[in-house]
C-alpha cells in the first residue's frame, strides 16, 4: 500500500468519523438518544455480519470466543456508544468530538495497568498534556448542569472504549476476523440495548422521517462500518505511525463540521483545551508508534 494511497484512506477516515458527530446531532432533532444507539447497532451489525458471511468468514462457536466478543460488545458497542450519543445530546458536536479523542489516553493508562506495558518518557508528557486539556476543554461546561452531565458521558464512554481496546489486546481473538468480530458484537449490543430503549423511551417522541433516517444511516454504515473495514486495512498494510494517526485527525474534522454544518463557535476554553488534547494524542500515539516500528525493526533483523 502506497504511502499517498496510506494518507488518502487515513484523511478519508477522519472526514467519515468526523462528521457522524453532527451527523448524531441532526438525528437525535427527530429521536431520543438510547434509541438512536440502538438502530445504529442494528443497522452496522446487520451490515457488517451480511458482508462477512458473503466473504465466507464463519461464525464464531466457541464459549470462549463468545464470552469474550461480549464483554467487549457490552464495553464498546453498549455503554461507550449509549453514553457517546447521550453526551453528544448535550454538547456542541465540536466539543463531543474532542471530548472522545480522549480515548487513547485511556487506552495508555489501562495498558500500564492491565498489560503491564510501559509508557515513554515522550509518551508521559503527551499522557500529561492531553489529560490537563481535558480539564480546561470540561471547565466552561461545569457551570450547566445539562452540559456538565453530557462531559461526564463523554469521559466515561472514552473510558470504557478504551478499556474494550484494552481487553482486545489482552485476550486471544484470533480465531474471529475483524469484520465478523465487529458485527457480532454490535448485534449483542442491539439485543441489549434495542429492549432497554423501549423500555425507558419508547417510540413516542420519534419522528420517522428521513430527518431520521438519513443521518442514522450515515452514522451506522458510512461513519461506523465503512470506516472499520478501511481501518483495518490501514492497520493490516501501513506502519503503526500511519495508522495511528487518525486518533488526531478525527477531532480535527469534528469541530470543522461542527462549525460548516450546525453553525457551531467554540469559547476559548474549548479551543485552547482541544488543542492540547490533539496535541497531547498526537506525541502519545507518534511515541507508542515509533516504539512499535522499532520492535518490528529489531525482530525482522534477528530473523
Amino acid at each position: 500500500m502506497s504511502s499517498r494511497l496510506v494518507l488518502a484512506t487515513v484523511f478519508l477516515v477522519a472526514i467519515l468519523v468526523g462528521a457522524n458527530f453532527s451527523s448524531l446531532k441532526f438525528a437525535l432533532d427527530h429521536t431520543s438518544p438510547l434509541l438512536l444507539t440502538s438502530m445504529r447497532t442494528v443497522i452496522g451489525g446487520s451490515f457488517l455480519l451480511g458482508l462477512a458471511l458473503i466473504r465466507g468468514e464463519r461464525l464464531p462457536r466457541r464459549k470462549d470466543d463468545l464470552a469474550r466478543i461480549f464483554v467487549v460488545s457490552f464495553s464498546i458497542t453498549t455503554v461507550s456508544s449509549a453514553l457517546l450519543v447521550f453526551g453528544v445530546d448535550r454538547v456542541p458536536a465540536g466539543v463531543a468530538s474532542l471530548m472522545a479523542s480522549t480515548m487513547p489516553l485511556f487506552t495508555a493508562v489501562l495498558a500500564v495497568a492491565l498489560l503491564g506495558t510501559r509508557v515513554s518518557r515522550l509518551g508521559a508528557i503527551g499522557l500529561a498534556v492531553g489529560f490537563g486539556g481535558t480539564v480546561i476543554l470540561a471547565s466552561p461546561s461545569l457551570g450547566g448542569e445539562t452540559a456538565a452531565i453530557g462531559i461526564a458521558a463523554l469521559g466515561l464512554s472514552a473510558l470504557s472504549w478504551a478499556f474494550g481496546t484494552v481487553f482486545m489486546k489482552w485476550k486471544d481473538f484470533s480465531r474471529v476476523t475483524p469484520v465478523m468480530l465487529v458485527g457480532v458484537q454490535l448485534l449483542m449490543s442491539a439485543a441489549l440495548l434495542v429492549p432497554f430503549a423501549l423500555l425507558v423511551e419508547g417510540t413516542a417522541d420519534t419522528e420517522w422521517t428521513l430527518g431520521l433516517f438519513v443521518p442514522l444511516l450515515y452514522s451506522s454504515i458510512p461513519a461506523n462500518a465503512i470506516t472499520f473495514a478501511l481501518l483495518a486495512t490501514v492497520v493490516a498494510r501501513a506502519t503503526p505511525t500511519q495508522a495511528a494517526s487518525s486518533a488526531y485527525l478525527i477531532p480535527v474534522f469534528g469541530v470543522f463540521f461542527g462549525w460548516l454544518i450546525r453553525d457551531e463557535v467554540l469559547g476559548w476554553a474549548e479551543m485552547v483545551g482541544g488543542a492540547l488534547v490533539v496535541a497531547g494524542v498526537y506525541v502519545l500515539v507518534t511515541a507508542n508508534a515509533r516504539q512499535a516500528e522499532r520492535t518490528m525493526a529489531g525482530t525482522g533483523s534477528s530473523d
